[in-house]
């Protein structure tokens, strides 16, 4: 089971395992406050779509788009995040203030249609 939270909000125990889905560390965030289990960098969308995208509403689309073949060419990437879904609870962090179009809920959504 996956689940996503902000880098944000407060660890909880129900959690599970704790995952940071983000190429750059959260903006604020101390290092020690976060409790993180792994940060999966090479998961997330790429610099260059990142910058493109830039949180645009308009280009959530196409960002959707890109973000899925950049995920479907690098299954490296996702497998032992999968695996990991496989065993029992993950929680996706991310940092994005919109909670409904971010990379975590492409992520999300890509590999509960392989659960």
């Amino acid at each position: 089971m996956i689940v996503l939270k902000r880098a944000y909000d407060p660890a909880a125990a129900s959690d599970g395992r704790r995952v940071l889905v983000e190429r750059l560390w959260p903006r604020g965030v101390a290092t020690g406050r976060l409790k993180l289990d792994e940060w999966a960098k090479e998961v997330a969308p790429g610099a260059a779509l990142r910058r493109w995208y830039g949180h645009v509403p308009e280009r959530w689309p196409e960002f959707r788009r890109r973000y899925l073949a950049e995920l479907r060419a690098n299954p490296a990437a996702w497998e032992p995040l999968l695996a990991m879904a496989r065993r029992g609870r993950v929680t996706f962090v991310y940092a994005a203030r919109d909670e409904e179009r971010n990379g975590a809920v492409v992520l999300k959504e890509f590999l509960d249609r392989k659960l």
